[in-house]
């Protein structure tokens, strides 16, 4: 049985972003991805390993799970932090 979520998801410097081949990722454009806050990171996800990480052309960062991506979404490098409503 397949996993429900069973993408892969890669954080990568920004630099790297015109060496990415958006035919090999669910994201369609530099204009749908998701950025850090600060601009320096973006993530990408996938089925299949795309061929520029293969060889080696773009060697992100780190790779997470469904669950991993989403947790580090919430932290305050990737989420605006909310104010705590008194």
């Amino acid at each position: 049985m397949k996993r429900a979520n069973a993408k892969t998801y890669c954080i990568v410097n920004i630099e790297d972003l015109s060496l990415i081949d958006f035919n090999e990722v669910f994201q369609t454009s530099a204009q749908t991805i998701r950025t850090s806050l600060n601009g320096s990171y973006f993530v990408i996800k996938y089925d299949i390993e795309p061929t520029f990480i293969k060889d080696g052309t773009v060697i992100p960062n780190e790779f997470l799970n469904h669950s991993e991506c989403l947790e580090l979404m919430t932290t305050a490098d990737w989420s605006p932090i909310q104010e705590e409503v008194k």
